[in-house]
């Protein structure tokens, strides 16, 4: 009897045991068949990863909180998907490692979309233009890429500004040292106080920093290399992007993309949808 009941109780443990794990693996396949969004969503947070230093898009202000244009867009689509929108703060030149391990869901700041980066990560579409573009002292005496020759150039280690500079290998040799920064407003620094010749770097940031500072930069007509700007996701959390592309195109639709470019640009600058 006691062998009988024995193998009933080994085999009704052994049936407990696999509808178990049919119901484990079951809930697995559902979340996995779901996507990405179904994790953001348990979680009920997105995370965003930026250079904290990358006015107008992703910056500090007076109180040490994180705004900006790209900011104030991503917190409306974060509430449109109800989720609670957190702004990480990364080492840039390390960003793409920071996505990768899934320290963070998407970049989101100012990042240029080439076509290398295109193979490594799922971009949205366009959301803004830029250049890179060469910032000058106003007194420095140089009106044009040529007069850089010699010179002694900063640049945001990482940037799409570096990419720029090694794009154009005759203009690179021409110049006389890069010195690399772990930020624009560093450089920016720099400049001004006579340490830097030039500042290659966005032209958005630029065009940003000189209007709001006063300082006595200015911007060389001719540019380096027209870009564009979009929010980059891991390759397979394509269904999240496609996500926060279609409320984007909401959001412009609705005119909130125009009031908040309005309010950090004077103008609308979204080529969402366009």
């Amino acid at each position: 009897m006691k062998r009988i009941v024995s193998k009933l109780f080994a085999t009704s443990l052994a049936l407990t045991a696999a509808v178990c794990m049919f119901a484990s693996c079951t809930k697995k396949n559902e979340v996995a068949a779901e996507g990405p969004f179904s994790c953001l969503s348990q979680k009920g947070k997105f995370i965003l990863g930026l250079d904290d230093s990358f006015p107008p898009l992703g910056f500090r202000d007076e109180n040490n909180n994180i705004v900006g244009y790209d900011i104030d867009l991503a917190k409306e689509v974060a509430k449109r998907l109800n989720l609670e929108l957190v702004c990480q703060p990364i080492e840039w030149s390390a960003k793409e490692q920071e996505l990768a391990t899934k320290k963070i869901d998407c970049i989101w700041n100012g990042f240029t979309m080439t076509d290398e980066r295109k193979d490594a990560m799922a971009f949205t579409k366009a959301y803004l233009d830029n250049a890179q573009v060469a910032v000058v002292r106003i007194d420095g005496n140089i009106n044009s890429l040529s007069e850089l020759a010699g010179k002694t150039i900063g640049i945001q280690a990482g940037s799409s500004a570096q990419d720029a500079v090694e794009a154009m290998p005759e203009f690179k040799a021409s110049l006389g040292e890069i010195v690399e920064l772990k930020e624009n407003i560093t450089a920016l620094n720099d400049l001004t106080l006579g340490n830097l010749d030039a500042v290659i770097m966005d032209q958005v940031v630029a065009g940003y920093n000189i209007t709001t500072s006063g300082k006595a930069l200015k911007i060389l007509p001719e540019g380096l290399a027209n870009e564009e700007y979009g929010v980059a996701f891991r390759k397979g959390d394509s269904a999240l992007r496609d996500k926060v592309q279609a409320v984007l195109e909401e959001m412009q639709n609705d005119g909130t993309v125009s009031a908040i470019s309005n309010k950090w640009f004077g103008s609308d600058l979204s080529v969402i949808g366009k």
